[in-house]
């Protein structure tokens, strides 16, 4: 039984709704811990340095997964080749997928480290962090780029595994993670004093360790693909099929993550009260965005073996069913929001103030998450098919041509000589519109179905 549970599925047989339910549930749970890294991070630092602490790390996270982008993609890339390459059972093209992305990985943290530590000041200057912020700031991100070949390597072997149908190892592996980031948050910056600094390197550890599970694991599929030096040596073929299929995935997550830094800009000229309470909203999106998230994922594996296997039929079952699954589940969040949002928000900071004006913004997003699923879901069915270029193009419209004009247009409309910076809601306001739009898009182009022709050869 309890190889079972650890062992790969095949999501081309049984009832679909069953097979994504079942996959998607340990990564709701593992999402969940993901999002306490950044939460406790954010939780120990308000409580044992200050709100301007707070305010420090949740500005230096939009910048972090902007750096993260490159992995993103080979993620996905991998993550896409897995699932198909599995349901077609097709063992040595799996076994050299699993190598070169594991190398690709290598490669990219080597020129992140390179590109990243030098110009990280300049880019910190460009997006206009607060003087109390930017010290913290800086040494929360310098760490963060030091140790970032463990956040990329977890997230690309944790795709691997789950393209495989394993979602309940990647859960597992992420909570050890996570109860050693929470033990060693406390440790550093409640017992060493070693404030921002303590909690990215608890983080970074964390994620070490999370990574090197996952390689144990895979180093163990053997009766799924072979796993040796053979597989790792760089193979053209393979290496531009994950680098072809990741880099639209990755620049939909740059181009969302450079969205959220301009729109940083435009954030950081309000006051700082306005900053911190926008963090506190981030940490509780986090958790509502997290079953749309799983929901995506999950198709995406979903999509990717039933098409490997010809079973378009299935696919398209299964896209309702999942699609709707997440949609009932983001409408229960929405309502919790609604009804427990202030004392969400009290759970980061003990201001009032702060805790009055998140839930008031807070209240201008709920309904986006709605819109979110629909996007989400009908994303995950065409990336597990193999059009990923789709859902970039759509990021590309609904943030580069509508969120940003958005956000500053409504800022600048609404300038007055008490409101210099302009109405500080066009920044939630901006988000939902684009939310909306987006899901309007994605079902239009699922409805199109040229996702149909895309897949792996």
């Amino acid at each position: 039984m309890l190889k079972k549970i650890f062992a790969p599925t095949d999501m081309t047989v049984g009832a679909p709704w069953k097979s994504i339910l079942i996959f998607t549930l340990p990564m709701i749970i593992g999402n969940i811990a993901q999002q306490l890294y950044n939460t406790v991070d954010s939780i120990v630092v308000g409580k044992y340095i200050g709100d301007n602490a707070f305010g420090a790390v949740g500005t230096a996270m939009p910048l972090l997964n902007l750096l993260l982008v490159l992995f993103m993609g080979v993620s996905t890339g991998a993550g896409v080749m897995t699932a198909q390459y599995f349901g077609a059972k097709n063992r040595e093209k799996l076994s050299y997928t699993v190598g070169n992305a594991i190398t690709l990985t290598a490669i990219c943290s080597v020129i992140l480290v390179i590109v990243a530590a030098p110009t990280l000041r300049p880019m910190m200057g460009l997006l206009k962090v607060k003087p109390e912020h930017f010290d913290w700031c800086y040494d929360y991100l310098m760490i963060s780029i030091i140790g970032i070949a463990g956040m990329g390597y977890y997230n690309i072997l944790s795709g691997i595994i789950r393209g495989m149908g394993d979602s309940v190892s990647a859960l597992i592996y992420l909570l050890v993670a996570a109860v050693t980031n929470i033990l060693l948050d406390i440790v550093f910056v409640a017992n060493l004093k070693m404030e921002v600094a303590g909690v990215a390197l608890a983080t970074i550890i964390s994620q070490v360790l999370s990574s090197a599970l996952c390689l144990i694991k895979l180093s163990r599929m053997k009766n799924n693909f072979d796993f040796g030096l053979k597989y790792l040596k760089p193979k053209k073929e393979y290496m531009m099929k994950i680098i072809t299929l990741g880099v639209p995935s990755g620049l939909t997550q740059a181009i969302f993550s450079s969205a959220m830094l301009i729109v940083q800009g435009l954030t950081n000229s309000f006051d700082t009260n306005f900053v911190n309470a926008n963090i506190i909203i981030m940490r509780v999106d986090g958790f509502a965005m997290m079953p749309n998230f799983s929901f995506g994922m999950a198709l995406t594996t979903y999509a990717g073996q039933n098409v490997g296997a010809k079973l378009y039929d299935r696919v398209t079952k299964g896209a309702k069913q999942g699609t709707l699954m997440a949609f009932l589940c983001s409408a229960a969040i929405t309502v919790v929001i609604l009804f427990f949002g202030k004392g969400l928000m009290g759970i980061f900071t003990e201001t009032k103030e702060l805790v009055d004006l998140s839930y008031y913004l807070m209240m201008i997003l709920a309904p986006g998450y709605l819109a979110v699923a629909i996007t989400q879901g009908l994303s995950g069915i065409m990336r597990g098919a193999g059009d990923t270029m789709t859902p970039m193009w759509i990021s590309l419209i609904t943030t580069v041509a509508l969120r940003v004009p958005l956000a500053y247009g409504i800022s600048e409309l609404t300038k007055t000589a008490a409101l210099p910076y302009g109405r500080f809601e066009c920044i939630q306001i901006s988000l939902l519109a684009s939310w909306v739009i987006g899901a309007v898009l994605t079902f239009v182009f699922y409805a199109k179905g040229s996702w149909k022709n895309k897949a792996i050869k």
